[in-house]
């Protein structure tokens, strides 16, 4: 299954508490396992996030507007109606018309388990949520046209991998050549990564990556732009028998995310 990853903010929670029967709204803070904060009135959304106002005001009408529905979702809020372009973050989505529900959400996992929140299970959203005349759900079809190539065979022994510490400083220099806007060179990375085997293993798997998002094309999407410039999306997330598996272009988003977005 393949999904897109909408760059909206922020993330939402919502559904029907497993151990109440209430219908909630949150951020991700719902699944902290001390300082638990879920709304089930505007009063609770005022006490947990009145010290953020833009959160605060987007979950009241999120209270108001989402349909109550079974289960427990997650989403992405891109925001509220009456416009045809929204830039919740990074990435700008243009929609074909303009927007007449209340709310925009683009929703992506569910959960399971009778348990307390934190504890259930995420899962891939696989089919679409029954958007109503109060709230517009993004859920955008990803189809893939399937190349007939071999997939290399890679054998680990053959590498030195680094330790978990040496990663962690290898990631921060490769992110701060992406911040520059300095494209990635195979002598870039073999200074970073102190290894010509990796510096090549490196490069395939970028290779590789792009070669599956260029054979993705999705439907039932707002067109998207990094500025003026029209873009597929952030990225995509692949879900297999591996696990979850996140596609970004990593030069072209990571770069606007680390200039223009959260993180400049």
């Amino acid at each position: 299954h393949i999904s897109v990853k909408i760059d909206g903010a922020p993330a939402i929670v919502w559904g029907t508490h497993p151990e109440n029967g209430k219908f909630f709204v949150s951020t991700k803070s719902a699944f902290n396992k001390k300082k638990i904060k879920v709304c089930y009135t505007k009063r609770d959304v005022i006490q947990h996030f009145g010290h953020q106002e833009n959160v605060a005001l987007i979950l009241i009408n999120c209270l108001k507007y989402l349909p109550k529905t079974e289960g427990v979702f997650q989403g992405d809020f891109i925001g509220f109606g009456g416009q045809d372009a929204y830039k919740p973050n990074t990435i700008t989505y243009e929609f074909r018309d303009v927007v007449e529900e209340n709310i925009i959400i683009a929703p992506h996992t569910y959960y399971t388990g009778d348990c307390p929140l934190y504890e259930m299970e995420a899962h891939p959203l696989m089919g679409d949520l029954c958007e109503t005349d109060q709230c517009k759900f993004v859920q955008p079809f990803v189809d893939r046209v399937h190349k007939n190539i071999s997939t290399p065979q890679i054998d680990p022994d053959y590498f030195e991998f680094l330790t978990v510490k040496e990663a962690t400083v290898a990631k921060q220099q490769i992110n701060q050549l992406i911040r520059e806007g300095k494209q990635l060179h195979e002598c870039d990375l073999i200074y970073i990564l102190g290894s010509l085997k990796l510096a090549n293993l490196y490069m395939m798997v970028v290779e590789m990556k792009h070669e599956i998002m260029e054979d993705l094309i999705v439907y039932s999407c707002p067109v998207s732009f990094i500025g003026d410039q029209k873009v597929n999306q952030e990225g995509f997330v692949m879900s297999t028998e591996y696990g979850m598996i996140k596609l970004v272009d990593r030069e072209q988003f990571s770069y606007a995310n680390f200039t223009q977005g959260r993180f400049q």
